[in-house]
């Protein structure tokens, strides 16, 4: 597949088909995330993938944590947003929500206990760092995300970033048995998306490059 094609119509899936994905598909995918530029090649990500019954275990411990802790998706801010910020946000939750409402779905309800339950999807892909390093090695993560995400659409499987697995830390280190000097940084649900379900019907818009680039000459 073409490369820029691929960052063209890549976009995050939430409804799954329920086929496993095979594991040595998984290993070729994050073969290409880790060659992902790093600081110093200090190649700081870590993986731990979860599959099968281990992958329901997990979702179901996540689940039962987010209905006794209410702690929900959030931007994370530390200050309140500007209004274009908020205004992406609503617009964003304005497409989404039509293909929710015709499934009889609650915004809220599905996309914090979907994020829990990967989307249904067969596999997650638990992404951490050595907490040694500091936050600056976050972009890192960020970039190996960015191969990673698009190595998947090349071979026609879907994925969406979850970053709410971070506040349920301690469950995922404690289930799955992550040393506790390792940082749950973001999580990956990945698998064949559903193209029939209407969850997979919409992608979010994006502004124009206008604005966010500063031309100096």
């Amino acid at each position: 597949m073409d490369l820029s094609a691929a960052i063209r119509e890549r976009k995050s899936i939430r409804a799954f088909k329920p086929e496993p994905v095979p594991r040595e598909q998984v290993e070729q995918i994050l073969a290409l995330a880790v060659l992902a530029p790093s600081a110093i090649n200090l190649q700081p990500w870590e993986f731990t993938v979860v599959m099968g019954e281990e992958k329901a275990r997990l979702s179901r411990r996540l689940i039962k944590a987010y209905q006794e802790k209410q702690i929900s998706c959030s931007p994370g801010n530390v200050k309140p947003l500007s209004e274009t910020f908020s205004r992406r946000g609503v617009e964003s939750f304005e497409v989404m929500n039509p293909c929710l409402a015709r499934m009889g779905l609650d915004f809220n309800t599905f996309i914090n206990e979907g994020s829990c339950n990967f989307y249904g999807a067969p596999a997650g892909i638990i992404v951490c760092l050595d907490n040694a390093f500091s936050r600056a090695r976050l972009v890192d993560i960020g970039i190996t995300l960015g191969y990673l995400v698009l190595a998947a659409h090349d071979q026609g499987l879907g994925t969406c970033p979850i970053g709410l697995i971070n506040a349920y830390e301690d469950d995922v280190k404690d289930l799955l048995n992550i040393p506790d000097e390792k940082d749950v940084v973001i999580a990956v649900a990945l698998g064949y998306p559903d193209w029939d379900s209407p969850l997979n019907a919409f992608k979010t818009p994006r502004e124009s490059l206008d604005s966010f680039v500063r031309w100096i000459d």
